[in-house]
């Protein structure tokens, strides 16, 4: 079975992206396995998206894994998420070992609520273990062994098996949350609070493409007046604000990870005019998009880290 296919297709994304694919027409959108099993795109160096969920759980290796800009060195073991349409690659690896775990948005339908708890632990990048007390791999937190639980229900593909998995993963998320560290996702009830998830969980998903307050309101079901209201409550900053870091945040990824032009990064992003763009982006993160560019592509250490810092400035709030 097929678990990782790489599309290169420029006009449709610039960035290569990865999708998932199981053998039809059974089989539930899931797939988990080592890094070996699931072959060498799943330690892939260069930038690329995801169409799926990823929960990266890593027992052993050095190097480093960059998320959206952001660079995490390894010190095993850790877990992580990355959510469809995020970049990121594996940087000067060695040794990696672990397990991944990959699903689409059709596997959450059993447990919707899920979507919120793997936004936030996407928010947080890279979570640390508890060291296992062997000292081998694994770790102290309980984690290893539900995911070792999760590879041999799906390996062995008994009656209901499905089911059991979707029960796994939302049990994986709510230990994850647990953690020492973890952010637990806001548990605020009422309509207002509802929108505010709907509104970042639609923002994660189309990168502020929808630009205006107004249509994401639309979408919602909701006037922009209640929207506004509901959103600054929830996180301290209004949907305008959001948007605009969720469209720095793409135009960053485009410009780090992708050969298009400043004028095409432009477009991309909802821009028809490139010298507004490049005032907007400036204005945003403090840089012209070239210079952000030339920064983004500098391998030394000292300079990843400062993109990393502006990776991790536009990851503020529900983007």
């Amino acid at each position: 079975m097929t678990t990782r296919a790489r599309d290169r297709v420029r006009h449709a994304d610039p960035l290569p992206l990865h999708r998932l694919q199981v053998a039809p027409p059974q089989a539930p959108p899931f797939a988990i396995g080592s890094f070996d099993a699931l072959g060498p795109d799943s330690r892939a160096g260069y930038p690329h998206r995801h169409t799926f969920y990823e929960i990266v759980y890593v027992t052993g290796g050095s190097g480093a894994h960059v998320i959206d800009l952001v660079r995490r060195p390894l010190s095993p073991p850790h877990l992580c998420v990355i959510l469809p349409g995020q970049v990121h690659h594996w940087e000067q690896v060695s040794g990696l070992r672990g397990v991944l775990t990959l699903f689409t948005e059709d596997f959450l339908l059993a447990h919707p609520g899920d979507r919120q708890l793997l936004r936030t632990l996407a928010e947080q990048h890279w979570l640390r273990l508890p060291d296992a007390p062997s000292g081998g791999d694994g770790d102290a937190a309980g984690i290893g062994p539900l995911v070792r639980a999760m590879a041999a229900e799906f390996a062995a593909k008994a009656d209901g098996y499905a089911s059991v998995l979707e029960a796994y993963l939302h049990i994986l998320l709510v230990r994850a949350l647990r953690l020492p560290g973890a952010r637990r996702p806001d548990a605020a009830a009422g309509r207002a609070a509802e929108v505010a998830r709907e509104f970042g969980l639609l923002l994660t998903g189309t990168a502020g493409a929808e630009r205006s307050v107004g249509a994401y309101a639309a979408r919602i079901g909701v006037s922009v007046g209640y929207l506004n209201e509901a959103v600054k409550q929830a996180t301290g900053r209004t949907p305008g604000e959001l948007i605009r870091a969720a469209r720095t945040l793409e135009a960053k990824r485009l410009l780090a990870g992708s050969s298009l032009g400043v004028g095409q990064v432009a477009r991309r992003v909802g821009f028809t005019d490139p010298a507004y763009f490049c005032r907007f982006f400036r204005r945003e993160t403090g840089l012209s998009p070239g210079d952000f560019r030339r920064r983004a592509v500098t391998q030394e250490p000292e300079r990843r880290g400062e993109v990393g810092k502006l990776g991790e400035a536009g990851r503020q709030g529900p983007t």
